[in-house]
């Protein structure tokens, strides 16, 4: 197996070493990588292409995919749970393409009890839309990437590792090298400003329909 950062956890040095044998055609490996990842992906896959039985269906793209580039991965470009999202939000993101839609951002429930982020109804005290639902509100791109630049660049890095990768809190921790109590902190502070300023642009988009009706 190729060497892997001394910081990585003992779960990213075990996937790691599947993915390796996995590249040499070690099946049992892979099977073991499937199921210890499987899970996590298709809670990925969930949140972008909300069609269950398609998500089940590009899962298996995910794993075959995976198994046919295994060689290819690179323990110092990325992790391996952070690789394999990144194969499962592609695949997601070309279906919906395929569809003519749009992804959807919405966060779902913890799929297990090592996702400890929150859910967005336990993020957010009021009743009004969640930041999630915000951002699948936002029709013009333009916006949405206007109100991620007001956002500092460790929250810029962490709700899109949260969010578009699908990484729980710890996860994104890990990927950062950054205690888990400041993670937490840049996510939930990126997700008020970032629904403040959907806020702010959806009331002046009607306020401009309003006045050309």
């Amino acid at each position: 197996m190729k060497t892997v950062p001394e910081d990585w956890s003992q779960r990213s040095r075990d996937l790691a070493q599947l993915l390796s044998r996995s590249a040499l055609g070690d099946r049992q490996a892979f099977k073991q990588l499937y199921e210890l990842t499987s899970g996590h992906l298709f809670a990925v896959l969930l949140r972008i292409q909300r069609d269950r039985a398609i998500a089940e269906d590009l899962l298996q793209e995910v794993y075959v995919s995976a198994w046919k580039a295994a060689g290819n991965f690179d323990a110092h470009q990325a992790q391996p749970l952070t690789w394999l999202t990144h194969i499962a939000r592609n695949k997601a993101i070309d279906s919906l393409r395929r569809a003519q839609a749009q992804p959807r951002l919405e966060s779902v429930h913890a799929a297990d009890e090592d996702d400890e982020r929150p859910d967005l109804d336990q993020r957010m005290a009021d009743e009004g839309p969640g930041p999630a639902e915000l951002l699948e509100r936002a029709s013009d791109a333009r916006q949405l990437s206007h109100c991620m630049q007001g956002l500092s660049a460790q929250q810029r890095q962490s709700v899109a590792l949260a969010f578009f990768d699908g990484l729980s809190h710890a996860e994104v921790a890990e990927q950062l090298r950054e205690p888990l109590g400041t993670v937490k902190s840049w996510v939930r502070r990126a997700l008020m400003s970032l629904k403040t300023c959907l806020e702010r642009a959806a009331q002046r988009d009607e306020t401009t329909m309003a006045g050309a009706a």
